[in-house]
């Protein structure tokens, strides 16, 4: 299998805003975010946040057994998974979308602190990736960690293409205007406790999935994930290439706490 090729910058905040009342959409500027010119917008990438106290990037390395390699922990940074939302090639700034919960997370944290000349560090693939295959009806589901991949595939999907997206938020007030060309059935899901876990199942069983071809793209906290996995597989039958299950984070456990337990069943999606 050929090595992914990935890139590495140091990026300075020029601005952010709050999008909704917990979401913060901070716009950060590179003269080298040109080498993310073929990356795909919505594809996983890294952030690099640096310890409180300290304005610079110390990357890890990632070692042949497959783990971060990390300096020293007073200017080692926080290693969370993120994707960013867009890039704007006039300005070189990539932005990116973070969920504030009001919690004493590193990237959260780090966003609702962020400052003009803040800087992050992104580590992202600097290939292609094929977010989604090519069907006739698209079920997307996700918490608002999703969003911005979601709101991607919502983006890039034609016109030709139905669906439904199913996407939970803390309430009304979070809910998104996502565009896409695409006859799309948007469902809020509203969840004032979403942080502590997710509340989709039951929503998404309610939904009619017609006799067609289909793709699910599926995001959201571990447990959700596998409950709205199984019901795909187990009671629906859903071959495996019909779905694409990620969990960003496990309710009550960090995302270092639960890295491993997450990577073993993201690699089972």
């Amino acid at each position: 299998m050929a090595k992914m090729q990935a890139g590495q910058i140091v990026a300075e905040v020029t601005r952010k805003e709050y999008i909704t009342p917990h979401f913060i959409r901070v716009y950060l500027h590179s003269e080298e975010v040109s080498q993310f010119r073929n990356t795909t917008i919505g594809d996983n990438n890294k952030i690099a946040i640096p310890p409180q106290g300290l304005n610079e990037i110390h990357f890890p390395t990632w070692g042949d057994n497959h783990e971060w390699i990390y300096p020293e922990k007073e200017i080692a940074p926080s290693i969370r998974t993120y994707t960013h939302r867009g890039i704007n090639w006039e300005t070189n700034e990539l932005y990116i979308d973070f969920v504030d919960h009001g919690d004493g997370g590193p990237a959260s944290k780090w966003a609702r602190e962020a400052e003009k000349g803040s800087k992050l560090g992104v580590m992202m693939r600097t290939e292609p990736r094929e977010l989604y295959p090519q069907v006739d009806w698209y079920f997307l589901i996700g918490d608002g960690t999703a969003i911005p991949v979601l709101g991607a595939i919502l983006e890039a999907l034609p016109e030709t293409a139905k669906g439904v997206c199913i996407i939970e938020v803390h309430g009304k007030e979070d809910e998104q205007k996502l565009e896409t060309k695409a006859a799309i059935e948007f469902i809020w899901v509203h969840n004032q406790d979403s942080h502590l876990g997710n509340n989709m199942t039951q929503t998404v069983k309610s939904v009619k999935i017609p006799e067609t071809s289909k793709f699910g793209y599926l995001a959201c906290e571990l447990s959700t994930v596998k409950e709205v996995r199984n019901y795909f597989r187990k009671e629906k039958n859903w071959k495996q290439s019909e779905l694409y299950a990620y969990s960003y984070w496990k309710a009550g456990l960090s995302q270092d706490q639960s890295q491993s337990e997450r990577r073993k069943d993201n690699s089972d999606h």
